[in-house]
Parts: structure tokens; C-alpha cells; sequence
């Protein structure tokens, strides 16, 4: 029996944790009624979180992978953030507005990476899906619909830590069917919205990092577009740096603040929506703008190892035909987390 009267209590440890409560005196029942309420609360406050730990419930920033050739995954916080560009940016093109708030409601998780020639090839070999003929970029200029080139072969030397390229928007919604069949989960394409949020990951400069962009920290053509921002490109390290006219690893370069990968250059990535001129009467709300539109071209983001440097903005959009294949085209998928 535990005697209340002038005595000490050091620590007090539960699950193994230790805390330390200090040396205390008791001066009467009313402040003992109270501490053993808050003492109550305490632990209902650990077996909720315990709960919730086993439950497998995932935070921002867990990374996590479904099975052994599935993608790996970053959860995303919700938030808000301005979409678009500011009229004010360099660069900036009429269909990057008009700025609006848009507000991600619920965690989800992204690719940390964009899907890897290994990842998608697993896919095709499982499903026998038809990956067809592919435009490439050779001499100077892209040759169209070339019959013996593919993600296997797209015209310059790639392993399987490079992004899969030579991939269309069909080809990219097989994917996330397979693996959804695969895992029993949801995965998709990110929406438009999506992709910008966490490209931007809480920034709202052209690139994650800041103004301006050198070919040390992206993939793309930097060769013959001098001064972007205020640094320019980075010709320290020769022509082939500064256009490496090819991918790269997909771990290439650093993470940006929610832990993904190459969000500028390296491959355009397929998002969900359908293409709309401008943001007029656009979601708010994250999802994508599949209504009206041109539902023939959907939306790539994030530029290429092809593109100027302003083609890498956060901000930056363009479109591509659904069923065409380019060696500078790939995608990253998403999963949803909660109904």
C-alpha cells in the first residue's frame, strides 16, 4: 500500500518508456482526484497511439513498399498551396493559370521515384501488355514510331535503376490496374493538382530548391539555353553534363522536402487529367479534371532530359496524344491511403 502523505515519486515507466515525473508532494485529495485523472488520461492517450501504431496506420513521411517489384512509396501530409504560376514568374505560360488555393484533404502516398525500367518490366512480363513502337531523339531529331525501339531499347543505354520510358498514358493506366490487382490497393495516377503539390513540397519558386537551376541538380538541356534565374546552367563539367541527352538513375540528385526524386526533368510524367487550356472552373479539391477537356491529351508534367530549363518548372504543363510513346516520357503512380 502506497502511503500519499509527503512521499516522492522519481519516474514512472510504461511499455518500457521511461518518464520522468519529478519529485512532488501531496498537499490534499483534491490534487490527488487530479493527478490520478490526468494519470487516466495518460494512459488512454498511450493505448490510443499504441493502437493506431498496430493498426498500421502510416504518417508523412513513412516509406513503404506493397510487395517485392513494387514501387517505392512516401506518404504525403495534406495541405493547401497555390497552384500555378504567378503572373510575375519567368517564363510563365497562359495555361499556368489562373492561380488558385487548392486544398489536399487527406494523406496519400506517391512514387518516390518514377517508375523504374525493372518495375514496369515486371508488368509486362506478367501480363504480356503490348509496349509497341516509340518516337526517339537520334541525330538531332525525333524519329517517329521506330518499330524495334521500346522501354528495352530507346535509343541510348539505360539499366534497370533508369526510368522506364517509351511508355503512353495506356500503358501507364495498365500499370496501376496491374499492380491495384497485385496488391489490393488503390493505385492511380496522381491528378494534375497532386503532382504539383508535391513537386512543390511546400515551395512556391520555380523549382523546389529555388530560381534558378543548374544541370547538378536535374536532368535535361542545359547545353544551349544560357541563364536561368540567377545561377544559369552549370557548364563546369563539359557539353555531355550540361545535355546529357539520356536518363539517369531515378535516385539521382536530391530528394526534395517530401522525399521524392527527379520531380524536375530526367522524364515528362503522365498524370491523371484530361487537357484543359487554362484553370478555369478546375478543381479545388485535388482531384482531377477529367469533365470536358480533351480527354485524348492528357497531361505531362515535370519535363525531361530533352527540355529547356523552363520546361521544369513546378508550375509547367503540356499535353501529349494518349496512345503515342516517347524516349522522354514515363510516369510515377500514386496510392490512396483513405476512402
Amino acid at each position: 500500500m502506497m502511503c500519499f502523505q509527503n512521499w516522492r515519486l522519481w519516474s514512472l515507466n510504461l511499455e518500457g518508456n521511461h518518464y520522468g515525473l519529478g519529485v512532488f508532494k501531496m498537499q490534499n485529495k483534491a490534487f490527488l482526484f487530479s493527478f490520478l485523472v490526468s494519470l487516466s488520461f495518460i494512459n488512454f492517450s498511450l493505448f490510443i497511439g499504441f493502437s493506431v501504431f498496430a493498426k498500421g496506420i502510416m504518417q508523412p513521411g513513412d516509406i513503404f513498399k506493397d510487395c517485392d517489384v513494387c514501387p517505392e512509396m512516401v506518404v504525403i501530409p495534406p495541405g493547401k498551396f497555390m497552384m500555378g504560376a504567378p503572373k510575375s514568374e519567368k517564363d510563365r505560360d497562359i495555361n499556368e493559370g489562373p492561380r488558385r488555393k487548392v486544398t489536399i484533404a487527406k494523406v496519400f502516398a506517391a512514387g518516390q521515384f518514377e517508375i523504374t525500367r525493372a518495375q514496369f518490366a515486371a508488368f509486362v512480363t506478367e501480363t504480356g501488355h503490348d509496349v509497341g513502337k516509340c518516337w526517339i531523339f537520334e541525330k538531332g531529331r525525333w524519329k517517329k514510331n521506330q518499330p524495334n525501339m521500346s522501354y528495352k531499347n530507346p535509343g541510348f543505354h539505360q539499366d534497370d535503376t533508369h526510368p522506364a520510358v517509351c511508355v503512353n498514358w495506356n500503358d501507364a493506366k495498365a500499370y496501376v490496374s496491374w499492380l491495384s490487382r497485385k496488391t489490393k490497393k488503390n493505385y492511380r495516377l496522381l491528378s494534375e493538382a497532386e503532382w504539383e503539390y508535391v513537386a512543390r513540397a511546400k515551395t512556391n519558386t520555380p523549382f523546389w530548391w529555388g530560381q534558378s537551376i543548374l544541370t547538378s541538380q536535374a536532368n535535361y538541356n542545359g547545353a544551349n539555353y544560357k541563364g536561368y534565374g540567377q545561377n544559369g546552367h552549370d557548364n563546369s563539367k563539359g557539353s555531355e553534363e550540361s545535355f546529357r541527352q539520356k536518363t539517369v538513375p531515378v535516385f539521382s540528385f536530391k530528394a526534395n522536402e517530401f522525399g521524392l526524386y527527379n520531380v524536375h526533368g530526367n522524364v515528362w510524367e503522365w498524370v491523371e487529367d484530361c487537357w484543359h487550356d487554362n484553370y478555369h472552373g478546375a478543381p479545388t479539391d485535388g482531384t482531377a479534371w477529367t469533365k470536358a477537356g480533351d480527354c485524348s491529351k492528357p497531361v505531362l508534367r515535370g519535363g525531361s532530359w530533352f527540355e529547356r530549363p523552363k520546361d521544369l518548372r513546378s508550375a509547367e504543363r503540356m499535353y501529349g496524344i494518349a496512345t503515342y510513346r516517347f524516349s522522354n516520357s514515363g510516369f510515377r503512380v500514386a496510392r490512396t491511403l483513405t476512402e
